[in-house]
């Protein structure tokens, strides 16, 4: 007998069988609630009182209410909007992009990440409306016969684009991620003990019986989903970053902004979706599931889309000195160099620096090194939003229509409680939905298992081995050959 190495590093460990996953991702739907998710809930809907606080400050006295001035109209509210798109672009990358590549490592955090996508988009859609003023009248803006007098929407705008894009890519999204729901939700409700839990979830599960025609419509709609909500991931940033590039402003005016802008979402993206993902892993105890080398591959793509998005802040200059316009020149010298360089600064170093630790074979697999720089990945990210937008508009063509913005405590509470609501709704998914796809985990369940010297299979008295992923740390074995 001679022994049979890997070939593949196992997706699952732990030598899970198929009982193992369905009760170790239903624990969390039917255990009652612990303190632990109590107490977040309760930090989370504390913040999103101040959401509503402040949006009804907002509704009650008006824009005045932010700290937008003649200057400066757009600050704080468009940087949000931006950001939250950019979050929510991992998620129909991770479950549709990598569905269609066939990327099977993608099955243990494409449910949470199709989550994170719908709660950002929501967070987004709101910063737009809020900002119209007087957000009744908002149906105003749509392509309607035109019956309130001269007002027309503007097809030439790409703010009426965004209008289309996010509107088809939440809608896409959201069937996309109810599609891959459904098989889990039929397998809580067979398992449900309550009447009203076994109801709840017999209606969520639209009548699923898990036979063959079942399977063969749930892939055929998944991979239709697949094909077109690819394009949406290029598409949905590449228009948000049209409202700027279209635009004469100094600073905006460019071509780069597109793939630049869809290089920053996904880098941001990913970086929201390794921050929720890391939290879940410990607290639902899903580590043979969500695996280190699933955090060492989202790292990887976080640092090459980070890679990216320094390349362009560097053709940024480049082009701005090669253009001779002195007002590009300028604009860009005083991002570095202004009254803002420190948030400048800031983005260069979040964004561009620190990806790059990754580099490092013991950061890349480690999982506090990984949290934090999740984070400031993420904070990098809405520095870069506010500077393009603040520091392009701040110094206008005349020096006597220069001004500074500071934001109020309203605009401030409006993000904080965007942040809130975002985790509100997470942490309800986490607690009833399942939040790792039970059906797509088990058909990779085998994937690189080694079972041993022989194929005998489990009950041969094979020898079991230790294997650890290429860079791990030492301290960090895995056993992926524990048979069941």
């Amino acid at each position: 007998m001679q022994h049979v190495s890997p070939v593949r590093i196992p997706l699952v460990t732990g030598g899970k069988t198929y009982h193992d996953v369905t009760q170790d991702v239903c624990r969390q739907v039917e255990a009652k609630p612990n303190v632990r998710w109590m107490a977040a809930l309760a930090v989370a809907l504390f913040f999103l009182g101040v959401f509503i606080y402040s949006v009804y400050r907002t509704l009650w006295y008006g824009i005045g209410e932010w700290g937008l001035n003649k200057t400066v109209d757009w600050a704080w509210d468009i940087t949000n909007f931006v950001w939250w798109v950019g979050i929510g672009h991992a998620g129909t990358l991770i479950s549709a992009v990598l569905l269609l590549f066939r990327q099977k490592w993608r099955t243990s955090i494409n449910r949470a990440a199709e989550a994170m996508t719908i709660f950002a988009v929501i967070c987004a859609a709101m910063f737009p409306v809020l900002h119209m003023g007087r957000p009744w009248l908002a149906f105003w803006v749509l392509p309607l016969q035109n019956t309130y007098g001269s007002l027309w929407a503007n097809f030439n705008s790409p703010l009426l684009w965004d209008v289309f894009a996010i509107s088809t890519y939440f809608s896409v999204s959201l069937v996309f991620w109810y599609t891959g729901l459904i098989p889990d939700f039929a397998t809580i409700r067979d398992r449900a003990k309550g009447p009203i839990a076994r109801r709840a979830y017999a209606l969520l599960s639209f009548g699923w019986k898990g036979g063959a025609k079942h399977w063969s419509r749930y892939e055929t709609v998944s991979l239709i989903l697949a094909g077109v909500s690819t394009p949406l991931v290029l598409s949905v940033h590449t228009i948000v970053s049209m409202d700027f590039a279209t635009s004469v402003v100094p600073g905006w005016h460019t071509t780069i902004f597109p793939p630049y802008f869809v290089a920053g979402a996904i880098f941001s993206g990913f970086a929201m979706v390794l921050t929720l993902m890391l939290i879940t892993r410990v607290v639902f105890k899903l580590e043979d599931y969500i695996t280190l080398e699933h955090i060492a591959l989202m790292n990887k793509i976080m640092m090459i889309t980070g890679s990216i998005v320094g390349v362009a802040y560097i053709t940024e200059f480049f082009i701005a000195w090669y253009s001779q316009v002195e007002f590009e020149q300028y604009a860009f010298i005083n991002r570095a160099t202004g009254p803002y360089w420190w948030a400048y600064w800031s983005m260069m170093t979040c964004n561009v620096i620190s990806p790059q630790l990754v580099w490092i074979r013991r950061i890349r697999y480690s999982i506090p090194a990984t949290f934090v720089l999740s984070i400031i990945v993420n904070i990098g990210m809405w520095f870069e939003r506010f500077v393009i937008i603040v520091t392009s508009l701040h110094r206008d063509y005349l020096p006597s229509s220069w001004a500074m913005f500071s934001p109020s405590i309203i605009d401030i509470g409006i993000y904080v409680g965007t942040i809130g609501l975002f985790f509100t709704l997470f942490l309800l998914f986490a607690k009833f939905f399942p939040v790792i796809n039970m059906a797509e985990v088990k058909s990779i369940l085998k994937y690189g298992v080694d079972n041993g010297p022989t194929y005998g299979g489990p009950n041969t008295g094979a020898q079991q081995s230790t294997y650890r992923p290429t860079g791990a740390p030492a301290s960090a074995p895995v056993n992926y050959n524990k048979h069941d």
